[in-house]
């Protein structure tokens, strides 16, 4: 996996503008939707766990596992993107990402935030 396999976010041309903060500079929020969200569950296959378990025994990072990890948020994150343009919204402000086990048999991974309609000031 590379630098960029271990990433995520939205592209240039995402037509929902995604963020972590409260406001956008030179934006107002003209509408509050509401709460949106994206919500996966993904099981680690055998292989990777067998590998995270022999990797435990000697250390270092479970790239296997990362992966998984990554596609996940990735997922969710594009999950929570359909919703919040299914909805009316441009974008959605306090972006955040919720990580749990899911009953022993897999990773849940929520991404949520706050739908809005913003227009330039």
């Amino acid at each position: 996996m590379g630098i960029e396999e271990y990433g995520g976010g939205q592209t240039p041309q995402s037509d929902v503008l995604v963020v972590t903060t409260n406001d956008v500079p030179g934006y107002t929020v003209q509408q509050v939707i509401g709460e949106v969200f994206g919500l996966t569950v993904r099981s680690r296959h055998l292989g990777s766990q067998i590998g995270a378990g022999l990797k435990s025994m000697i250390g270092g990072e479970l790239k296997g596992l990362t992966k998984t990890l990554v596609e996940t948020r990735n997922q969710a994150m594009e999950r929570l993107v359909a919703q919040a343009k299914a909805r009316g919204a441009n974008a959605v402000l306090m972006m955040r990402f919720d990580v749990t086990e899911a009953a022993d048999v897999g990773t849940e991974v929520c991404a949520y935030g706050t739908a809005v309609v913003l227009a330039r000031t």
